[in-house]
């Protein structure tokens, strides 16, 4: 169902974008705004702004920007009712239906959310299931025995999927669900060489509900519980439109609390590991659910903490086999600690068999940084192997590599010399050499990146920018204007509005987005609205809003020292708005007229080309030297020198 208006808006007046982004992101304040790393794309400084004042953030690096809703409708992957009822759900607000929509209106809500309550409907239906006579003797007495109360299996949505070809499939049916979202979201399956014939993906399984950052069910993992070798041990749900394994964490949603007050992550391999660590009272865990460990993955982590500590089963070949993941870790910009549990055991089995209060001295007292866990791991193969244990070493100064922090880098180069018994030296040269390759790449990966980059960085990336790019970035200096100070007056009777809108009336912008701002200023005026710029933040149409925070945002600002604590006085384009106006119109006139000399110059060459008349190149000549008359006469009022 659609969401009433009026729940929109007490949303929009509680939602407070600080408060939002601090749920994902730890801001840190410097000026009048907060910043942090992007959530949104990997980076080592810090490009995303967040203004308490204006309500909005604004990513420098990759062009991310909107207000609150927008923020949860980008970082959960949502779309603008789902964003509502997650802010609604934090605030305590009640959300009202909209009572005219329609079931045709229903029916048209986009296929992403459809999916989410496929999901969420099957879920419920999963967990029911666990309570029928077949799912409690099967489903709950498998649950019960791994020790798991009525609490957990709440907390984490489990249930049991019924051991039949149709159940979940005739039940949604019977409940409006269509065969085209049901196969969508992974629920069921087409017989291959029958298309008409449909059954459950999951059957006679216990059931594992995977959640999104926003407590969204996305997907599910099944365990079989029978001894049947023809049947894999799990099967999860599919890649779907709202389900990318390498970017979910199962138990995330559970977790991030902890996470971030306990500044540390546990990071396990399954479903089971997770919620005995929950039953031990250990919340700040998820698992990779056996797959490995990606660096979307690692960024979700890092959005509510710096530290992970990884959880290894006390098997020493598989420990080995997945050393990369804390390469990636470390590469991320986090510091990892490992934790091995003894042979035969992992966080599930360990945790039943020694109690709560055990398992947490075990794993604080067990935690090792990754030098002393890796160099420990190889101690015994390399002691009397000088090959091995160069190896080894090349294996640390890999590990090295990755720290992007130069401190804590030479903090466990001194650390890895003591352990290994050799020169700091050597281990620096050879990390001198990995480190300045990896720059070099690093660089060049960062160039093929395809981020959405500001008109006025693509201007200084390029080295011709075309006129087209010149005219592109000087109506968007114009709409800043006008944005920004089209409210203020340049004289008692004249604002800034009026007098750049009657100075460019005959201009046509070229910018689609550009035009679109401006026709609905025009159109507010008509109305004696006067527009400041929260007219354009909280408007509906999300292309208007995300310009309009580019048109008042910038990266730097003065500090306020310059003028309180050294006397230094600056001069603010805000200080004599009616030069600094009247300048913008002369430059964009100028731009247009120098685009239309273009133009004629090629109109002209064409009298040759097709053999046109000599009234017609005259024609086209005057055309180009009046055009020429008067960009002299702009550059003159600029105060711009021409030779001739």
């Amino acid at each position: 169902m659609g969401i009433s208006r009026a729940t929109t808006e007490k949303v929009k007046e509680r939602a407070d974008i600080e408060d939002v982004v601090n749920d994902y992101v730890p801001l840190k304040k410097k000026g009048q705004n907060l910043w942090a790393c992007c959530p949104f794309h990997n980076e080592k400084s810090p490009s995303f702004s967040v203004s308490p004042a204006k309500q909005i953030y604004k990513c420098f690096g990759c062009g991310k920007a909107g207000d609150p809703i927008q923020f949860v409708m980008d970082i959960e992957g949502v779309g603008f009712n789902e964003a509502i009822r997650h802010l609604a759900q934090k605030y305590g607000i009640e959300v009202e239906e909209d009572k005219e929509q329609t079931p045709e209106a229903v029916q048209a809500h986009n296929e992403r959310e459809s999916l989410y309550i496929a999901l969420g409907y099957a879920r419920d239906f999963f967990v029911k299931s666990l309570h029928s006579e077949e799912g409690k003797s099967i489903g709950l007495s498998y649950f019960k025995e791994r020790g798991f109360n009525q609490n957990i299996i709440e907390k984490f949505d489990l249930g049991y999927a019924l051991n039949g070809w149709s159940h979940l499939h005739e039940a949604a049916k019977a409940d409006g669900f269509s065969d085209e979202i049901l196969l969508k979201s992974g629920l069921i399956l087409q017989k291959e060489g029958d298309p008409q014939r449909l059954y459950d993906r999951f059957r006679g399984r216990v059931i594992f509900t995977i959640h999104n950052l926003g407590g969204k069910p996305v997907g599910f993992g099944a365990r079989i519980l029978t001894q049947d070798k023809k049947q894999p041990k799990y099967i999860n749900s599919p890649e779907t439109e709202v389900y990318h394994k390498s970017d979910i964490l199962y138990g995330i949603f559970q977790a991030k609390k902890s996470i971030r007050e306990k500044d540390n992550c546990y990071l396990v391999e399954g479903y089971t590991d997770v919620i005995s660590m929950h039953l031990a009272g250990i919340e700040n865990v998820v698992a990779s659910s056996g797959t490995s460990l990606t660096e979307s993955q690692i960024k979700l982590i890092k959005r509510f903490s710096d530290n992970i500590t990884v959880l290894y089963d006390g098997d020493a070949a598989g420990i080995k086999a997945s050393l990369r993941g804390i390469d990636m870790i470390l590469e991320g910009g986090l510091n990892v600690k490992a934790v091995v549990f003894p042979n035969g055991e992992d966080p599930d089995s360990y945790a039943r068999k020694v109690g709560s209060s055990a398992f947490k001295d075990y794993l604080e007292s067990k935690a090792q940084d990754f030098i002393s866990f890796k160099i420990g791991l190889y101690a015994e193969e390399t002691a009397n192997d000088p090959i091995k244990q160069a190896n080894l070493i090349k294996e640390v100064v890999q590990s090295l590599g990755k720290i992007p922090d130069p401190i804590i880098r030479t903090v466990y180069i001194r650390k890895s010399a003591d352990l290994l018994g050799i020169d700091e030296d050597i281990i620096q040269a050879e990390l001198n050499k990995i480190y300045l390759k990896g720059k070099k790449d690093q660089y060049f990966k960062e160039q093929q990146q395809t981020q959405e980059t500001p008109i006025e960085d693509l201007l200084i990336a390029s080295k011709e920018p075309t006129i087209s790019d010149k005219l592109q970035l000087q109506e968007r200096e114009m709409l800043r204007l006008l944005v920004n100070y089209g409210f203020e007056k340049v004289s008692d009777e004249l604002h800034v509005c009026e007098y750049l809108l009657q100075e460019t009336e005959d201009l046509k912008f070229e910018t689609p987005v550009y035009q679109k701002i401006l026709k609905m200023y025009q159109e507010a005026l008509s109305q004696n609205i006067l527009p400041q710029p929260d007219f354009f933040l909280h408007h509906d149409d999300s292309e208007v809003k995300k310009e309009a925070i580019n048109l008042i945002t910038r990266k730097y600002e003065l500090s306020t020292l310059w003028e309180s604590r050294f006397q230094i006085f600056t001069s603010n384009e805000a200080d004599d708005l009616a030069k600094t106006v009247y300048d913008s119109i002369l430059h964009l006139k100028k731009k247009v007229v120098k685009k239309l000399m273009e133009e004629a110059k090629v109109k002209i060459k064409e009298v040759e080309e097709e053999n046109l008349t000599e009234d017609i190149l005259n024609e086209r000549l005057s055309v180009y030297m009046e055009l020429k008359n008067y960009q002299v006469e702009i550059d003159r009022q600029l105060g711009i020198v021409i030779s001739f």
